[in-house]
């Protein structure tokens, strides 16, 4: 999972250096006792070149940015990629924290998803891992509009918008954390847009 979160990782890279701008969606939510952050970008661009011998395709967005972007040997099917072929990358991620009712050590654990096309389709798949964070308010500052957090590996300070929120927290609560991404990316063939 590592090496092919590494592979994802380097082409959101280079799909965000071959796109200006983006399209995002950004919304928040608030429950009683928690908040959700959540993005979403989303970047196309369609294959105008293809190197078989060195694994590379040359992408060419929308406002005509080109890219060379070498295909690493763990990416499934790369002879199914063709000259016209629409590649999409969506990111998402979101921050969910939320007061805990009963106290206990401060913990982190992590999960990672990894999925990949199936042998004969186009190239594509997703990534992904969700983090969870049980921490200690160890301080709130009403001025500044802050609460600083102590999990099992570090402090934090958290900047937090909404003052009925900040008003309901204070030092000596515990709150989990939920933070979550997920990369995905697909192929269109030509004239599939």
């Amino acid at each position: 999972m590592k090496h092919i979160s590494a592979v994802a990782v380097s082409c959101l890279i280079a799909a965000s250096a071959l796109c200006a701008e983006p399209q995002t969606d950004v919304s928040i939510t608030h429950g009683a006792s928690d908040a959700t952050l959540q993005g979403v970008a989303r970047m196309t661009a369609t294959i105008v070149a293809i190197d078989p011998a060195t694994r590379t395709v040359t992408l060419k967005s929308a406002a005509g940015k080109m890219l060379e972007l070498e295909i690493p040997n763990e990416v499934r099917n790369f002879e199914q990629l063709a000259v016209g072929d629409v590649v999409t990358t969506q990111y998402r991620e979101s921050l969910t924290l939320s007061l805990v009712d009963k106290k206990a050590q401060p913990s982190r654990s992590e999960n990672e998803t990894a999925e990949r096309a199936l042998a004969g389709e186009k190239p594509g798949g997703t990534v992904g891992r969700e983090v969870t964070v049980l921490a200690d308010v160890i301080a709130v500052d009403r001025h500044a509009n802050t609460v600083t957090l102590r999990g099992p590996r570090e402090t934090v300070e958290l900047h937090i918008n909404d003052a009925a929120h900040l008003k309901r927290i204070k030092k000596g609560d515990q709150v989990k954390v939920v933070y979550t991404e997920a990369l995905a990316i697909t192929v269109q063939p030509a004239g599939n847009k």
